[in-house]
C-alpha cells in the first residue's frame, strides 16, 4: 500500500466494469435533513453552490472527479490516497473560512472519510468493499473534519501535514469486521450545527471518552470499561435518555467543548472526564456540563493507590450515577421553573409536582396531584406521571391528609398498575407499586416480588433500594433492610428527598433494635421535613425508647399539630405497616408511653 504514489491524475477514460486500484473520499452534510426541514431552499442552493463551487473545482485539481452525488453528499475518486486526502483537507479549510460569511446562509458542515482499495469502475459509479467501508467510516468522521483508514493513514504517513488521532477499531454498520481509523480535528469546529428535533420527553445525555492525561495505552481499556459502565448504568435509569457509546466516539483524545457536542448529538447534559496513572496510583476526574448553556453543574474525582481495578471501576461508576442522575433532576426542575405554562412538556409537570410532594406543604401538596394529571393528560403514554401520581396517593394516605383512605389507596394501586402497564421495566413504577401493595394493603409477598423485579430492571434504581428497605423492615428482615436503605442512599446522596432516605434508615434502624441509630437518622429526616409525620412516628418511638421522654413529648405536640385527628386506634388498625409481631408491639407500647392515644 504505501508504495502506491501519493499523487497521481486519474484517468479520464474508465472501461466498463475495470477493476483498479484508486483511493475515494465520501463525504456527508451534518443534519441536512433537518435543514431541509427548516430551510430547504436556502439549504439546497447553498449545497449546490458548494458542490459545484468547492467540491468539483478541488477534486480536478488534485487530481480525482466526483463520481457521483447522493443529495446529501458526494462520492469522489483519486488515483493515490494522497490526493484524496488533499482534497478533503482543502474542502473543510474552504468551507471553514466561508462559514459564517453569509450570516443568512445555514452552516453546511461535511464529514469526509478517505479509504482506498480495490474498485470496478463505471463511468458514472464505482463499486467494491472498499467503497462501502469508507461509507459507514464518513458515519464517525467529525463535524468539519476528516476521518482516515489505516490503509491510507500508512499510505500517506510522513506527507501528512496534520495531526492524525488514533480512534482504534470502529465496529462499522451492517460490516462484519471492525476498521481501525485515524481522525484529523478541523482548526476550527463548525458554528450553528443543526441539532435534531428532542423526541423523547426526558433529558438527554451522552458520556465522552475519557482523555487519557498519563498516555499509557492500558489507561485508555479501563476508561473506556468505566465508560461503558457508566452508560449502562445510566441507560437503566427510565428518567434519562443516554445516546450510545459507539455514538461519542468521534471526541476521543480530545478536549471537547460541550457545546460542540450539544449540537453534534442534540443532547442537552455532557459528562467528560479524564484518567491518569502514575504507577500505581490511578486518577478519574469527572465533570457534568449543561452543554446548552456551559454551565458546570457538578464534579467529582476518584482516586486509589493499587488494589484491584474492576472493583475501583464498579466503586467509580457508582459515584458517577449517584452524582449525575439527581443535578440532572435539579437542573430540568430549574428549568421548568423558567418556563412560560404554555410550554411545559410532561416532564416538566412531572417535575414540578415532585418538588411539591417533597416540600410536605398542605397547602401546596394538592398541586402536585393536579401537575401530575395535566402530564398523563399533555402524553397518555409517558409512565411516570403516573407512577409518581400513584407515590402522591400514597403520601396523603401516610401523612393522614386523606379524606377517604379507601379511595386513595384504589386509586393509588390503580396509577401504578397503569404505570407499569405502559412501561413494564421503569423501576419507579414497579417499586411505586411495591411499596403500595406493602404500605397501604399489606400485602408484604406482593410487593417483595415487584421490588425484585424492579431492581433486576435497574439495579441502580435508588428509589426501589429505598422503598424496599421499608418493606424488609415491615417483614423483620431488619439487617437487609439496613443494607437496602444504605445502597440507596449511596446511589443518590443529592437526592431532593433526602428526608424520606434517613427516615427509611431510621425505621430499619429501629426494627433491628438498634435505638442510637434509630434516633439519628430520624433527627436527620426531621431537619430536612419537619412536617414528615410518618417520620414524627418513628423518632417519637425511637426517643422513648432511648429514654428521651421530654424530646419525645415535644415531637407528639408537633405531630398532633400536623395531624389532629390522629388516634393511637385508628392507625393501628388501619395505618400500622408492619407484618412482624414483635415490631407492631414495640412501637405502638413506645408511642402510647409517649402521651399518643
Amino acid at each position: 500500500m504505501s508504495a502506491q504514489p501519493l499523487t497521481r491524475v486519474l484517468e479520464t477514460e474508465v472501461a466498463p466494469g475495470a477493476r483498479r486500484f484508486a483511493a475515494f473520499a465520501f463525504a456527508d452534510v451534518v443534519g441536512y435533513t433537518i435543514l431541509m426541514a427548516t430551510e430547504e431552499a436556502r439549504t439546497h442552493r447553498r449545497w449546490m453552490a458548494v458542490l459545484d463551487g468547492v467540491l468539483r473545482p478541488l477534486a480536478a485539481e488534485h487530481g480525482g472527479r466526483i463520481v457521483k452525488s447522493t443529495g446529501d453528499g458526494v462520492l469522489a475518486e483519486f488515483a493515490a490516497p494522497g490526493g484524496a486526502v488533499a482534497w478533503a483537507l482543502a474542502v473543510q479549510r474552504r468551507l471553514a473560512r466561508e462559514d459564517g460569511a453569509e450570516p443568512e446562509a445555514p452552516t453546511l458542515a461535511l464529514r469526509i472519510a478517505v479509504h482506498a482499495g480495490e474498485i470496478t469502475a463505471t463511468p458514472h459509479d464505482i463499486y467494491g468493499q472498499g467503497v462501502n467501508v469508507a461509507a459507514r467510516l464518513q458515519e464517525h468522521a467529525p463535524a468539519g473534519g476528516v476521518l482516515l483508514s489505516a490503509a491510507v493513514r500508512e499510505a500517506v504517513d510522513g506527507a501528512l501535514q496534520a495531526t492524525a488521532r488514533d480512534l482504534g477499531w470502529l465496529t462499522l454498520k451492517h460490516l462484519p469486521e471492525p476498521e481501525r481509523a485515524f481522525a484529523i480535528d478541523p482548526e476550527t469546529p463548525p458554528a450553528r450545527l443543526p441539532s435534531p428535533p428532542d423526541v423523547s420527553p426526558l433529558p438527554s445525555l451522552a458520556v465522552l471518552p475519557l482523555r487519557n492525561l498519563g498516555g499509557d495505552p492500558q489507561d485508555d481499556y479501563f476508561g473506556d470499561g468505566v465508560v461503558e459502565d457508566i452508560v449502562v448504568s445510566l441507560g437503566n435509569l427510565r428518567e434519562l435518555m443516554v445516546v450510545s457509546r459507539s455514538s461519542t466516539l468521534g471526541w476521543r483524545g480530545r478536549d471537547v467543548d460541550p457545546r460542540e457536542v450539544s449540537r453534534a448529538l442534540g443532547v442537552r447534559y455532557v459528562v467528560t472526564g479524564s484518567v491518569r496513572r502514575a504507577g500505581r496510583d490511578l486518577r478519574l476526574q469527572f465533570e457534568l456540563s449543561d452543554a446548552q448553556t456551559g454551565t458546570r453543574l457538578w464534579g467529582d474525582r476518584a482516586e486509589t493507590s493499587g488494589g484491584e481495578l474492576f472493583a475501583l471501576q464498579d466503586h467509580i461508576v457508582g459515584r458517577i450515577v449517584a452524582g449525575v442522575a439527581p443535578h440532572v433532576r435539579v437542573a430540568e426542575l430549574q428549568r421548568a421553573l423558567r418556563k412560560r405554562p404554555e410550554s411545559f412538556t410532561a416532564y416538566d409537570l412531572t417535575l414540578r409536582g415532585l418538588g411539591l410532594i417533597h416540600d410536605l406543604q398542605r397547602e401546596s401538596f394538592a398541586e402536585a396531584r393536579d401537575l401530575f394529571a395535566r402530564a398523563m393528560a399533555h402524553d397518555p403514554g409517558f409512565a411516570l406521571p403516573a407512577a409518581w401520581a400513584a407515590r402522591w396517593y400514597s403520601v396523603n394516605v401516610g401523612q393522614g391528609w386523606s379524606q377517604d383512605p379507601r379511595a386513595d389507596m384504589e386509586t393509588a394501586a390503580g396509577l401504578s398498575a397503569r404505570a407499569i402497564e405502559l412501561d413494564r421495566q421503569n423501576a419507579v413504577a414497579l417499586a411505586t407499586h411495591a411499596h403500595l401493595r406493602s404500605f397501604l394493603f399489606h400485602d408484604y409477598d406482593t410487593a417483595l416480588v415487584f421490588f425484585e423485579r424492579a431492581l433486576s430492571t435497574c439495579p441502580n434504581s435508588a428509589l426501589a433500594w429505598l422503598l424496599s428497605s421499608a418493606t424488609l423492615s415491615y417483614v423483620g428482615r431488619t439487617e437487609e433492610a439496613i443494607r437496602h436503605g444504605e445502597h440507596g442512599l449511596r446511589l443518590s446522596p443529592f437526592d431532593q428527598n433526602l428526608f424520606s432516605y434517613y427516615n427509611i434508615l431510621g425505621i430499619a434502624h429501629y426494627c433491628h433494635g438498634n435505638i442510637p441509630e434509630a434516633v439519628r437518622w430520624c433527627r436527620l429526616a426531621d431537619a430536612e421535613t419537619p412536617r414528615f409525620t410518618s417520620n414524627l412516628r418513628v423518632l417519637i418511638a425511637a426517643l422513648m425508647a432511648a429514654g428521651q421522654e421530654s424530646e419525645a413529648g415535644h415531637a407528639v405536640d408537633r405531630l398532633m399539630q400536623l395531624e389532629p385527628d390522629f388516634t393511637l386506634a385508628e392507625y393501628e388498625r388501619s395505618r400500622l405497616p408492619y407484618r412482624d409481631i414483635r415490631i407492631r408491639a414495640r412501637i405502638i407500647a413506645d408511642l402510647r408511653a409517649a402521651g399518643l392515644r
